[in-house]
């Protein structure tokens, strides 16, 4: 019975899409964006990177007890698009960017968790200010990096954005894993 369960979790997961985690040295392929649906009226607009953040906690009712809380980079293949006619290795560098930039605020997140919370009453006292703190903080700079770079028209600028973002990845290389 339990090997039928975790076989239909298994097939429903290919069904409906897939995630991919950020891993240090892979990149994203066009064969990752499976989205056929092109939700941006935008012109400049080529594809859509559907990235974030993944987490959980174990903790305990005791306040005083440890807690493990894991937090993870993700893209979702289902919910990611390309303009077929459009796609080329820049575009797809400026979408590699977006998860990037999505790894980059994990580890912001993982770096401020790390710093804050050290057992089960921290977490309850904590955590939701950290994790809404962070989600404006990445909203806010994925807008502004679409903005700046005109969704990547802007090599100069794309250019400069290139840089900070693995200069950034690169300061907080310890928190690459919590």
């Amino acid at each position: 019975m339990r090997l039928t369960f975790v076989l239909c979790l298994l097939a429903a997961q290919v069904v409906y899409g897939q995630k991919i985690f950020w891993e240090e040295g892979k990149k994203l392929t066009w064969d990752n964006f499976k989205s056929p649906v092109n939700k941006k009226k935008n012109p400049d607009v080529a594809a859509y990177t559907h990235c974030g953040w993944e987490f959980y906690a174990e903790k305990s009712s005791d306040p005083k007890a440890p807690v493990a809380i894991t937090i993870k980079t993700l893209f979702h293949e289902d919910k990611s698009w390309k303009d077929a006619k459009r796609m080329n290795d820049y575009i797809l560098l400026h979408e590699q960017k977006h998860f990037d930039i999505a790894e980059l605020f994990v580890r912001k997140f993982r770096k401020a968790v790390a710093e804050k919370i050290k057992n089960s009453g921290d977490y309850n006292k904590y955590f939701r200010a950290i994790y809404d703190g962070i989600s404006v903080d990445y909203k806010n700079f994925q807008m502004a990096y679409d903005r700046e770079t005109r969704h990547g028209l802007d090599k100069e600028k794309q250019t400069e954005y290139n840089q900070s973002i693995s200069e950034q990845l690169d300061n907080l290389k310890s928190y690459k894993t919590l």
